[in-house]
């Protein structure tokens, strides 16, 4: 049995559930609170989430990448999140490397928001919106006329893509300088994976100090 720890706002948590949904994989999730974590933290001491159990194999897996791929050669279904094909594959694993390049970036925007007054870093957050910028336009050129991130077909480089745009486009926006990214966003959230990741969501929505 497979049981996922994460959070249900948490960006990268999302990016694992929607690997897991896209191919209706059974899992049980348990959200990492104050009730949680001392469980967790036992679990990973690292504490980074999300971490997904395997118990009939008796393997953690951490990492979202490492648990996307995991989870594709173990556990497979109708989408395939990595190539067979050696180039395609490195492919994929680049341009998810962008993404959460671009959701690990886009968090400084966020955190800034929770810190103290007298502690805030507007120069932090001025060079972390110029990089996403930077990032938008290599997204944007990367994608051309590509339904998704590589090519025509869903792959781990879409669940990675899918939370780091839905949040980072809120905190850092398009400014309408990026129309195949605002379209390859509109494609992602009417993909049923991730449509229903956001809708399980909704109601902690108020615990994000980001906009």
């Amino acid at each position: 049995m497979l049981t996922l720890y994460g959070h249900p706002i948490s960006s990268f948590t999302w990016k694992v559930l929607m690997a897991l949904y896209e191919n209706d994989t059974p899992f049980d999730f348990i959200t990492v609170d104050q009730n949680t974590y001392a469980d967790f933290i036992a679990k990973w001491p690292m504490g980074k989430f999300p971490v997904l159990i395997d118990s009939d194999r008796g393997r953690m897996i951490t990492e979202t990448s490492v648990i996307i791929e995991y989870v594709d050669a173990y556990y497979p279904g109708s989408t395939k999140f990595i190539p067979k094909y050696r180039y395609d594959a490195l492919e994929v694993r680049r341009w998810d490397r962008v993404f959460d390049h671009i959701n690990t970036t886009m968090s400084k925007v966020v955190v800034d928001n929770i810190r103290p007054d007298g502690q805030r870093d507007p120069y932090g957050v001025e060079e972390a919106r110029r990089v996403v910028h930077a990032a938008y336009g290599v997204v944007e050129t990367q994608l051309g006329d590509r339904a998704f991130a590589v090519g025509d077909t869903f792959t781990m480089a879409d669940c990675a893509a899918a939370p780091a745009l839905w949040y980072s486009t809120r905190n850092v926006p398009l400014d309408g300088k990026y129309p195949r990214i605002a379209t390859y966003l509109e494609r992602l959230n009417a993909r049923p994976s991730f449509a229903r990741t956001v809708k399980e969501s909704a109601p902690l929505f108020h615990m994000y100090p980001g906009a």
